[in-house]
């Protein structure tokens, strides 16, 4: 690895603020509120008011304010119990659709809140979301303790996709189309789960890779715990952890770090006079360091494999590997790259994404009906039907 690319990736990382925030030697029962308000119990979900912080509002936020149903999905023969939560889609014409999300190492399916909310405004109904807590992240739990909470290899995060899809979905027939969508790690299932899924019958008519670009991600691996190393341990509240988020610029968007950043964390201990409980990260990610590797291994031939509409966003001018170059300039997929924001850019700036996302998914499902060519045989009567997108 170059000495320019390390520190180039390396600067990504701002410098890093204290890890308590202005208010937090107040006494404030945090953990109390955030069970009383946290809002997505198992069923429909209610959004709570909510809870000021002097001159900023940093408070979490109740996954009812994005989000219409909480669920607890456990597939056949797993030993996992998974968090999940969805947006409705309305059927047009014939079938609706679904944007399943599958989100990055160390974040939660809560990560996608506010680009879900963003979604069903900017397709009017018509896009749905499901997106879920993978095993040892959120409220997802596993049997078996830490050695299976921590089993992020690829075999068993696609096993887990596939588990939670057939599980909501069992039958292709009736199955909603299915665009699958993934954050860093996330990429790496849902790349493997979209042939699968379609030998199976289900209709995937796109997948969309946030963030991850497989010869930059394999070049970072040595770098990778020096980078984890730059995070504190803990945090005296979820409002510090909050705060720390926001004002390092690890998300940049202080409404979605509300309603995610409770579910990066676990307490430890119990809430005193003096404050809350102590505040851990929810994932031992330096425990899933065997399965770095096979993450990213080959994404880039999976991603322009995939029998359907692909669509890769980036934060910023990445450099894309020789194998996404050669299928950039062949028009294998689309190439959108965002400005202002960070790695977890479904978080920073969800309202632009959800409108690449939306017209992406409009323009590779929707049928545009063609004048016929002029003096083409039959053209006094015949129309020309091709459906946009098509290879």
């Amino acid at each position: 690895m170059s000495e320019h690319f390390r520190k180039s990736l390396l600067n990504r990382l701002p410098s890093l603020p204290p890890t308590r925030a202005p208010w937090a030697d107040e006494p404030d029962g945090q953990s109390e509120q955030l069970d009383d308000n946290e809002g997505d119990d198992l069923g429909d979900l209610q959004p709570p008011s909510a809870i000021r912080r002097a001159d900023q509002d940093l408070s979490p936020l109740s996954a009812g304010d994005y989000f219409d149903q909480a669920l607890e999905i456990h597939p056949p023969g797993s030993d996992t119990k998974f968090r999940a939560y969805t947006t409705h889609a309305t059927a047009v014409k014939d079938k609706p659709t679904v944007l399943v999300c599958h989100h990055g190492g160390g974040a939660s399916g809560l990560s996608f809140a506010t680009l879900a909310k963003q979604i069903k405004q900017k397709s009017s109904g018509e896009l749905g979301t499901l997106t879920y807590d993978c095993r040892g992240h959120g409220k997802t739990t596993s049997e078996g303790g830490k050695s299976r909470d921590t089993d992020l290899s690829l075999d068993t995060l696609l096993s887990d996709f596939l588990g939670v899809i057939t599980h909501m979905y069992p039958d292709p027939s009736t199955a909603p189309s299915l665009l699958l969508l993934g954050h860093s790690m996330g990429a790496a299932p849902i790349l493997s789960a979209a042939p699968v899924l379609q030998q199976r019958g289900y209709n995937v008519p796109g997948v969309i890779v946030l963030d991850v670009v497989e010869g930059t991600a394999v070049e970072a691996l040595p770098i990778m715990k020096s980078i984890l190393a730059k995070r504190p341990d803990s945090f005296a509240s979820v409002v510090d952890a909050i705060h720390w988020h926001v004002t390092s610029n690890s998300i940049r968007n202080a409404e979605s770090a509300r309603v995610s950043v409770p579910s990066f964390l676990v307490p430890v201990g119990i809430a005193t006079a003096d404050g809350p409980p102590r505040q851990v990260w929810r994932t031992d990610l330096l425990a899933t360091e065997p399965y770095w590797a096979e993450w990213y291994a080959g994404l880039s031939s999976r991603f322009l494999s995939a029998k359907c509409a692909r669509l890769l966003v980036l934060a910023g001018q990445e450099r894309l590997d020789k194998e996404l170059m050669v299928g950039q300039m062949q028009g294998k997929f689309q190439l959108e790259v965002m400005q202002e924001v960070g790695h977890y850019l479904h978080e920073d700036d969800p309202a632009t994404l959800a409108s690449t996302i939306v017209t992406f998914w409009r323009r590779n499902t929707r049928v545009l009906v063609l004048p016929p060519k002029i003096g083409a045989s039959g053209s006094s009567g015949g129309i020309a039907v091709k459906k946009v997108g098509e290879r």
